[in-house]
């Protein structure tokens, strides 16, 4: 893969708009942090409804109450498990997702049913989209929910921070080293990723990232630390791929032109989507056994 200096520079400073946003959500407020992973959520959905219908082309075929359901579905399930970990002060937290959650549900089959759309198989890749995007991204919420005490208060977002920098590290030097020394192709599935670049990314990501957080937040475990490093840049090459497998599949370069140089929601996320659940289930082993 050719080092490109022009693509590099949009992708640059698309980047740098992108980290300022991410930034403020993680760290401002609970509210903030809740809806930076309702925006991400809905962007991935419309993105992978959109793929879906070129890989099963019958998917659009279902009924209007499924296919706009299907986001206010989301939207509840969100709104369920994060009122259980994070400390919102509205009950509206608590009671929204319990009551819409069902009450879409029916909806969305009844709305099968009485239109004649109902289809297993359609159902199947909805609830399989669930579970990828809004269920995954809701673990979020539980990583943010166990507070991280530090020198400079109670810095809770530390862990969600620290998957998210250990993987867009590793995303920015794989597509930097890849540039530079990449020869051997890992699949192609994703043609443009080398050994090279995804070892050297993995690599460089964890021993900066690590490095970085003893040096700034010296109070937390540096093993801990290693290990989600290890885990975020193991799960978010593995989320990366399977994205990459579904546009292959779809016949599409991007899933999306959210970004310029970097393309739209799945592109940017498809990592934390497994690096996520990924960490949580570390943390669950380690310290809730």
């Amino acid at each position: 893969m050719a080092f490109n200096f022009s693509v590099l520079k949009v992708r640059a400073l698309s980047a740098l708009v992108f980290v300022i946003i991410m930034l403020g959500g993680l760290v401002w407020n609970n509210y903030s942090f809740f809806t930076l992973f309702v925006v991400i959520a809905m962007g991935c959905l419309f993105e992978y409804q959109k793929l879906i219908t070129h890989i099963y082309p019958n998917y659009k075929s279902i009924s209007i109450f499924h296919k706009w359901g299907f986001y206010i579905l989301a939207a509840g399930i969100l709104f369920t498990l994060s009122a259980k970990t994070l400390p919102f002060k509205s009950e509206i937290f608590k009671l929204v997702g319990t009551r819409v959650v069902p009450v879409i549900l029916g909806i969305m089959i009844m709305g099968d049913i009485l239109s004649k759309k109902i289809s297993l198989q359609n159902w199947a890749i909805s609830i399989a989209g669930l579970i990828y995007i809004p269920m995954g991204l809701s673990l979020f919420y539980q990583i943010k929910a166990s507070p991280v005490s530090t020198n400079y208060g109670n810095w809770d977002f530390a862990i969600p921070l620290l998957i998210m920098v250990a993987v867009w590290v590793n995303d920015t030097m794989a597509y930097l080293v890849g540039s530079v020394i990449g020869k051997k192709q890992i699949t192609t599935v994703s043609p443009n990723k080398t050994w090279e670049g995804t070892i050297g990314g993995m690599l460089i990501s964890i021993l900066v990232v690590s490095q970085a957080t003893a040096y700034f937040l010296p109070d937390l475990n540096s093993n801990t630390v290693f290990l989600i490093c290890l885990v975020s840049v193991i799960a978010g090459n593995f989320g990366d791929f399977f994205e990459s497998k579904l546009k292959r599949m779809a016949g599409v370069k991007d899933s999306g032109s959210m970004m310029p140089g970097h393309g739209g929601f799945l592109d940017r996320f498809d990592s934390i989507l497994l690096a996520g659940p990924f960490v949580w289930l570390l943390l669950d082993i380690m310290y809730h056994q």
